[in-house]
């Protein structure tokens, strides 16, 4: 991710890091302290059907400051790293022509990427490319990127479905490799703002231990009753992203009767737990390494890393 250091650009603090590692008190605190604006970067929280599942912050505590992109999208809709930072850029816009500080928040990598960095301008892919690259089982795929794209099949695991196929299809359907594209990227804001960021990186047990009572918390109080209703949309495709959010298949085996409540939730406790795993060594080893990095969990304390006025 590019970086800006001019104090005479328009100031964006940034609040990143795994799930459920105290990101959103933290941007409350500084939005009240600082007269801010908090600005989500969280792909699963823009998407109004999942408020509990997807741990977006309360009414009352969307109440106590303003904020901006949670729950603006339908779950009958996708929304894209571009689209996302399409919305954010303009809200940063807004918020400094207001005079408040803009507070991203989040931990989406990509969304975080492609706002700052920009896009790259990869041309529309040929259907029939793609729909020959994503009938291919992941092994025959990277393979044929290996000799098609050498590089991005020794730079991807081989069994990622998904960067491979997207890889493959790209070199084929544009004739250059997808490195060469993001080499080109356009559009960021990095350059535009003086970014003030901190990524929370707490200690593994502590996060660990608050995604599952939180887990156990959003089962208890509303999270069936999300799923229930999603699963009842027949404009929401199986296979949209709303749907693929964690918890929404183990609760919808619950609600199917194929599973016990107790594995249902024991299954979205694992897969919490791996995704903030994947979240947490993302954050540690791919932003800059002068972005701040924190190990603190009070927020009084993690407050101190922004000692600069609005």
């Amino acid at each position: 991710m590019n970086k800006s250091v001019s104090p005479r650009k328009p100031m964006v603090a940034l609040i990143a890091g795994p799930t459920a590692s105290g990101k959103s008190a933290l941007a409350m605190a500084l939005a009240e302290q600082s007269g801010g604006v908090v600005i989500n970067a969280d792909s699963a929280q823009v998407y109004r059907d999942l408020r509990i599942l997807s741990a977006r912050p309360s009414v009352e505590e969307e109440a106590r400051v303003p904020h901006r992109l949670f729950g603006y999208i339908d779950g009958a809709e996708a929304c894209s790293a571009a689209r996302w930072a399409a919305d954010a850029s303009g809200e940063i816009k807004a918020a400094h022509e207001r005079g408040e500080l803009p507070i991203l928040v989040g931990g989406t990598g990509l969304y975080l990427r492609t706002l700052l960095d920009g896009i790259a301008p990869v041309p529309p892919i040929d259907q029939t490319v793609r729909a020959c690259v994503r009938q291919l089982p992941v092994a025959e795929a990277h393979a044929a990127l290996a000799v098609e794209d050498p590089a991005a099949a020794a730079r991807l695991n081989a069994a990622d479905t998904t960067r491979v196929a997207r890889a493959l299809e790209v070199v084929r359907s544009t004739g250059r490799p997808l490195a060469e594209w993001q080499a080109e990227r356009e559009g960021g804001v990095a350059d535009s703002i003086t970014l003030a960021p901190l990524i929370l990186l707490p200690d593994r047990a502590w996060l660990f231990d608050r995604c599952d009572r939180r887990l156990a918390t959003m089962f208890d109080t509303g999270g069936a009753e999300e799923v229930r209703g999603l699963l009842g949309r027949t404009d929401v495709a199986a296979d949209a992203p709303v749907r693929r959010a964690i918890g929404v298949t183990e609760i919808a085996d619950w609600l199917a009767d194929r599973v016990e409540r107790s594995t249902a939730l024991e299954r979205a406790r694992l897969a919490t737990r791996q995704y903030a795993k994947r979240q947490f060594t993302w954050f540690r080893n791919q932003p800059p390494a002068d972005w701040r990095r924190a190990e603190e969990t009070e927020t009084a304390t993690l407050l101190e890393y922004f000692p600069f006025s609005p």
